[in-house]
């Protein structure tokens, strides 16, 4: 044969075969068609256990995602943008570490605003306790913090009365107080009561002229007590007869510049003091990524939990299908006897079952994202809805179908005809 009679051959054969397959793809999809006609209701209940298995992942990652952009909304509220500079003591090694008269001071504060840029507000805080009076004899051990006007941007501390310490009150050193919720409902009855009135720490009557509380839960890694007394830091010198001071509040323009202001602001610290003493900043950047962490990993838990949806979804169609090849004898066995392949016999019911998880899947990508549609339709919040949710949930319904489908097709694959046909 020539090799033009052979290349013309070898076409021809390529043609009859793609015929015959798309012939078998055909016949398929039609047998599978009038399968699902035939038996409507059992489709349904096979397909309902993918809906619920495919909806079931798409709201479990759309609820992991709101839940996490909530979280780190809040946790972004509580000076995610500071920097605690803080005297931990002196001393080579730990064992020799003790503590000495190296703190901190009003210059370390003015030396960093001269040289680290992006330094937005700064605050000392000067920490004491003192026996308050809360009549009727009733004394409390109360934490008194003498600070900066800065300190309420630093901390987002909420005045809903009176007013905080401002410019004024520091440099004039008047004695006034800006007190915690708790501290003005105890101490005077209600909020209102307390803005105007007087108390005394160490025998000096102070003023208040604010309430405030925290924006937001601090997670515990305030200094703020709920029985707290802010004062003007220049007035809280005097009751310590010194500027030292063991914590220092930097906050800067944006959370990146947070870890590369930490060390320079450490840096510029120690070479003002003692060789030996130690110093650390101490910031909310380990709390955020710990807390993003943990929202990914919770998501992913509650995927697998909604995987097992899905797994149950395919035992239903795998007992379905070995219900529907065992009720499908005689038909095997004719389609067998008039030439069908065991590959064709495996590709129908296969299909059958694909069909039905991938129908399923997207019955339940609906439902899934119904809900968090209707909450963006009828209000204002957002609920964030991932593309890889919807990806995922169609691949691993089809993957359910392949791996369910796998043994009742490869059972009527496997059927001898000539018993196939003897069977009623």
């Amino acid at each position: 044969m020539q090799p033009s009679e052979q290349a013309r051959h070898h076409a021809f054969q390529e043609t009859l075969l793609s015929a015959r397959h798309t012939m078998v793809l055909s016949e398929i999809l039609k047998l599978a068609a009038d399968s699902f006609r035939s038996n409507k209701v059992r489709f349904a209940l096979t397909a309902l256990g993918m809906v619920i298995g495919t909806a079931s992942v798409i709201l479990v990652v759309t609820i992991g995602l709101t839940g996490r952009r909530f979280i780190m909304e809040e946790i972004q509220k509580v000076e995610t943008n500071s920097v605690e500079l803080e005297y931990t003591g002196g001393g080579s090694t730990a064992s020799e570490r003790v503590l000495y008269d190296d703190y901190l001071t009003r210059d370390d504060e003015k030396a960093v605003l001269a040289q680290v840029p992006g330094v937005l507000y700064s605050s000392p805080i000067l920490t004491m306790h003192d026996r308050i009076n809360f009549g009727g004899g009733v004394n409390k051990d109360t934490l008194v913090l003498g600070v900066s006007p800065q300190y309420q941007q630093i901390r987002n501390l909420v005045v809903p009365v009176g007013r905080f310490l401002d410019e004024t009150d520091d440099t004039a050193h008047i004695k006034c107080a800006v007190v915690t919720e708790l501290f003005a409902r105890d101490r005077f009855g209600s909020d209102d009561a307390a803005v105007g009135s007087n108390f005394e720490i160490s025998g000096i009557p102070f003023t208040i002229i604010g309430v405030f509380k925290e924006s937001v839960t601090d997670f515990g890694v305030s200094e703020i007590e709920d029985q707290t007394i802010l004062i003007p830091y220049s007035v809280a010198r005097y009751f310590t007869g010194t500027e030292n001071v063991n914590q220092i509040y930097f906050s800067m323009r944006t959370m990146d510049e947070v870890p590369d202001a930490a060390k320079e602001i450490v840096r510029i610290v120690r070479a003002r003091h003692r060789p030996n003493s130690v110093y650390q900043a101490q910031t909310m950047k380990e709390l955020l990524v710990m807390a993003d962490k943990i929202m990914w990993y919770l998501t992913l838990l509650l995927v697998a939990v909604a995987a097992v949806t899905m797994a149950v979804g395919g035992v239903g169609i795998m007992n379905i299908m070995l219900a529907t090849v065992r009720a499908r004898t005689r038909e095997i066995g004719i389609r067998k006897a008039l030439g069908a392949t065991y590959r064709e016999i495996k590709y129908q019911f296969l299909a059958e079952a694909i069909i039905i998880s991938l129908i399923g899947g997207l019955v339940g990508t609906a439902v899934g994202l119904a809900a968090p549609l209707a909450v963006r339709f009828f209000s204002d919040y957002v609920v964030p809805i991932s593309p890889w949710s919807v990806a995922i949930a169609l691949a691993a319904a089809m993957l359910v179908g392949v791996i369910f489908g796998t043994i009742p097709a490869t059972r009527a694959a496997q059927m001898d005809p000539v018993e196939s046909l003897k069977y009623e």
